[in-house]
């Protein structure tokens, strides 16, 4: 199917009527600041709740999200990224915050669509974690039940803030100035992979994950543009977070409240090559499903 004119500028009409690059360069930087300046204020409100603890024990609890309310706090922090993307929007390109979203009803369907696609397809690979590996239980089951609800409302605070920036601002704005999709829709993907670099804890697999990590945003990318609205892509998005920290962690970090502890590390790379390559297979099944299902409707 290609890509509809009509539902692709329906989604980027609001950001043409200011496009202008420096905007979005500004933008980025107002974003960062907002969230910078909500992190620290989450920071001392960790370090007064802790009774005087130091500062250092405060940023260990959230920095690593090795503990239930460790991960809670650490995904509650991309509120501030929210709030950052919205303020942008709001002051320098004089449009509504909804505008960022796409139309209501299809923000909501497409969601419910995304995530149960997603589920369906990662059914096969669920089972077999539980049944053909040697899984170690790394949480409590009652513990994992009572922070269950915070944890999706965290869950959607921070895959909402994500698809907000590179889905919603950055490809409406970069779409709304350039015609390319290499711009539009590579860009922010690339970005996407890279600000997930983190060597300290995935090692020599570190770029095989930016790899994919970017090629999920190219994908969330084309369903968003397809679509018209970040329903598609923030369904996606919470379910493979929800599956990544809710049931199944490699141990290095965002652990708190996964159910099991996988038998392997992020860093071994012999191990993680096959999964990820899996892992690409299975993305493309969605995105094909998904594309199939925005074809029908």
């Amino acid at each position: 199917m290609l890509l509809s004119p009509l539902i692709f500028d329906q989604y980027v009409a609001p950001a043409r009527l200011r496009p202008q690059l420096w905007r979005l360069l500004v933008g980025l930087g107002l974003m960062m600041v907002i969230y910078m300046a909500w992190m620290g204020l989450v920071f001392v409100a960790v370090w007064l709740a802790q009774g005087g603890a130091t500062l250092e024990q405060a940023l260990a609890l959230i920095g690593s999200g090795a503990t239930p309310e460790g991960l809670i706090v650490l995904l509650l922090t991309f509120a501030g990224m929210a709030l950052g993307v919205f303020a942008a929007t709001r002051w320098l390109h004089k449009r509504s915050i909804a505008s960022l979203f796409g139309p209501r009803h299809l923000v909501i369907r497409d969601f419910a669509l995304g995530l149960g696609i997603l589920t369906l397809f990662a059914l096969p690979g669920i089972l077999w974690f539980l049944f053909g590996l040697d899984l170690t239980p790394n949480v409590d089951r009652s513990v994992w039940l009572i922070f269950l609800p915070l944890a999706l409302a965290g869950l959607l605070i921070q895959t909402g803030a994500e698809e907000l920036v590179f889905r919603g601002y950055m490809q409406q704005q970069l779409a709304a100035r350039f015609a390319s999709r290499w711009v539009w829709m590579v860009l922010p993907s690339v970005l996407f992979g890279l600000v997930h670099y983190a060597p300290e804890e995935m090692g020599d697999s570190v770029w095989l994950i930016v790899f994919v990590t970017g090629f999920f945003g190219l994908i969330m990318a084309d369903l968003t543009a397809r679509s018209g609205s970040l329903g598609m892509a923030w369904g996606l998005h919470f379910g493979n977070n929800l599956f990544a920290m809710l049931l199944f962690t490699t141990g290095e970090a965002l652990d708190g409240l996964a159910l099991y502890r996988l038998p392997f590390s992020a860093r071994d790379t012999d191990q993680m090559l096959p999964l990820i390559a899996f892992d690409i297979f299975g993305m493309i099944l969605i995105w094909a499903a998904c594309r199939y299902v925005l074809r029908k409707r």
